[in-house]
Parts: C-alpha cells; structure tokens; sequence
C-alpha cells in the first residue's frame, strides 16, 4: 500500500519536529517519519540528567514558546544561564559575557535534548500530522514530479515535496546524492554529567586546553547548582584512555584539566564519546527536496550553537512554504526552496567560518599566536560594547530572523 502526503518530513527530531508544529496549520497533509519509536519518555525530577544537552539562544525559546512546545520544557527541567566565562588555559587572557550587559535576565538555557524532543512530540500528538514510527528509510528516487520513499518494511511514501531532517548521517542526503564538503576535526568529544564541591553560578563556563575546548555548563535540579554537563574535546587517543578510567580516575582527570575552577568533581555519570566531524551540503536545496539542521550542517559543538541554526532553519523554512502557499506557487519547485537557501546558508557558514577559527586560533602552537590571542581577550573583555554586540547576536537579538524567532 503506497501513501500520499503533500509535504514528507524525514527525521523527528527537534529540527524536523519543531518543522512539522510550525506547519500544522498550513492546509497540507504533513506526514512525519522517524526510525525511532517516537513514544514520550515519563519524566521524573530525580532522573539522572540525559547526556547529550543543548545551549538554546532566546531565539530558539521564542520558536519554541510560539510552538506551544516551551512550557513542556520548562515543565519538566531546564538549566538558565546568566553568565559565560571563557579562558585561555595556555596564559591568562579571559573573558566574561553576561546577560545583564544588553539588560536581559539570562543568556540562554541548557536544556537536555529528550526533555526537548519529548515536548515537541507532546504537542505533535495534539495536532492532525500524521506521524510514522519505526520507519527505516531503504531506497528513494525520483517517479514522475514526486518522491517515491521505500521503507525497510516494504511500505512506500510518495510526496511531492520532502524534507530531510533526519541528522548528520542522513539517509535521505545519501539516497539523494547530495554532495557535501567535510573534514574530520581529529577531536573526539566525551559528554556525561558531573557533580562538582562549588556550585556553577549559572555559568556557562569553557577552557581552551592545548587538546581542545572543555565545556561546563550549567545544570538545575531541585534548586541546586552543583551539577554540570561537560562537553570535553580532546585528541582521539586523550578521549580513548579517559573513557578506560573508572569514574575517580576520570573525575580528578577531569579537575585537573578545568583547573579545579568549580571544586573537586566528586561524581560522573556514564560517559558518551563522539567523533567530531565538520559537514556542510553545497546545496541545501533540490527540485522537490531540501535539507535543514543536521542534514545541512553540522558544526564544531565548542559554542553550542548546532540546534539554534536547526531551529532558524526549520523557521525560515516555514516561513518560506507558508508565503509560497497563500500565493498559489508549487511548493516544490526549485525556485521557492532557493528562498529558504538564500537565507540560512550565508548565516550558517558565517557561524561555521568563526567556530573554525576560534577552533584553529586555539590550537595553534605559535608562542606569537598565543601572545595574540591572550592579548585579545583581555583586549575585547574590556571593552562592553564590544561584548554587548556578541551577545545580542548569541540571543538572537539581530539579523535576518524569521517571524517565529523575533523578539
């Protein structure tokens, strides 16, 4: 039996989902399909925290709020932060950005990405969007003006119109052809929780080390502030031997290189290590198809910002599909899409260029370069226009931004 929708959305994740509730009142027959079993997770306040979190900037809590989907999060458990504190581990610059310097109460919220996922399903199951379970892409091709989707199990998908949301490994950017350019980081990233002696002040704290960032970011429950996700990059043999330690062995490891700033690390949760990899598709878009968040691009996690350009994706996106639609034009031709690309790829690769620098400028050996960026540091830390500018920008408080982001 073949189905028919006017518009596939490959991935149910935050991206493809915060999609789907951004269009359940376009008149289209949406269907959302997703390999996992997309059943909603009971939530309890003593559950140990997910190890994979994200840095949401304002701009994606304002896309979230119009959603419907941010009371759900805050409903279960979310972390703000009103501060960020950024170091030089290999000399003394350093700089520091609050939220107070552009008179906002925090800069952002770190957020576990089931406690997202899960409220955005939660709304989706309130909506008519049709959402397929358990479903393995296996073949895709071009039949006619349509997409034609074979499934593992047999059952086949036909749209006009399909949107890969379905991350950084997509099957349907594999299937499709779409040529990307990447280069592996030659980092490893290792994520888990930790307990620290000192609470974290709702900072957002990182310290470039001469192996790689190592992020501590804020985490709540029941009002206290001891707990941190980490996000530790380092070389490939550095994350091997730290993923063998036992869990003392790798908490004073872990102390000694974020310089003891919140205490002792008295506990970790178990630990997830990911190789790092930088990817961008040439073309976000095709006739009929397009590809938005990971799909699209991913990005070095040293500044959180993977998730937040997913969700301007799948915001301008919306916006793009919307205008087309109240004004009669075929949704999937080439020449609608393209408004989307023309949008986001400039911003995305903008972001993507800065984070490659930051990421090589740190690593650099040179005792000139490393003269130059301490002197930076404290150069642009004191100066609070200066400062002021970055963190608009990171709430998302300027730019090209979609009706769903804007304050």
């Amino acid at each position: 039996m073949e189905m028919r929708a006017d518009l596939l959305i490959v991935g149910a994740g935050m991206v493809g989902s915060a999609l789907a509730l951004a269009l359940k009142d376009s008149g289209l027959n949406i269907l959302l399909l997703d390999g996992s079993p997309l059943s909603v997770k009971p939530f309890a306040a003593e559950l140990p925290f997910e190890p994979r979190v994200s840095a949401l900037s304002a701009a994606s809590q304002r896309i979230l709020e119009r959603l419907g989907a941010w009371a759900g999060i805050t409903g279960r458990r979310t972390s703000p932060y009103a501060h960020m504190q950024v170091w030089d581990g290999s000399g003394t610059g350093e700089i520091h950005f609050s939220a107070a310097s552009v008179h906002a109460e925090v800069l952002g919220h770190i957020v576990e990405n089931r406690v997202v996922q899960d409220a955005l399903l939660d709304c989706l199951h309130g909506t008519a969007i049709e959402m397929l379970s358990n479903a393995r892409l296996e073949q895709m091709r071009r039949s006619g003006d349509d997409w034609l989707l074979t499934l593992a199990d047999g059952r086949t998908l036909r749209a006009p119109l399909v949107v890969a949301a379905d991350g950084a490994n997509s099957a349907v950017r594999r299937l499709t052809g779409c040529e990307t350019r990447e280069w592996d980081y030659k980092h490893h990233a290792i994520v888990t929780s930790v307990r620290c002696s000192r609470p974290h002040q709702q900072t957002a704290w990182q310290r470039f080390t001469d192996h790689g960032p190592l992020a501590f970011l804020p985490l709540a429950r029941d009002g206290q502030q001891d707990w941190c996700s980490i996000v530790w990059s380092t070389t490939p043999e550095l994350a091997e031997r730290a993923m063998a330690m036992d869990d003392a062995a790798f908490c004073r490891e872990l102390e000694l290189a974020f310089e003891g700033r919140l205490g002792q690390v008295l506990s970790a949760d178990p630990r997830v290590c990911v190789p790092l990899r930088q990817r961008h598709a040439k073309r976000y878009v095709a006739e009929g198809l397009v590809l938005i968040g990971d799909a699209a691009h991913t990005i070095h996690p040293l500044a959180g910002q993977g998730v937040n350009l997913g969700f301007l994706d799948a915001a301008v996106l919306a916006q793009v599909l919307l205008h087309a639609a109240d004004r009669g034009e075929r949704l999937a031709d080439v020449r609608v899409l393209s408004r989307y690309e023309r949008r986001r790829m400039p911003h995305n690769l903008a972001l993507m260029a800065a984070m490659e620098g930051f990421e090589r400028l740190f690593q650099a050996d040179s005792l000139a370069v490393r003269l130059l960026r301490n002197t930076g540091l404290k150069w642009v830390n004191n100066m609070p226009e200066a400062k002021a500018v970055f963190v608009r920008q990171a709430l998302g408080l300027t730019g090209d931004l979609p009706p769903l982001a804007k304050p």
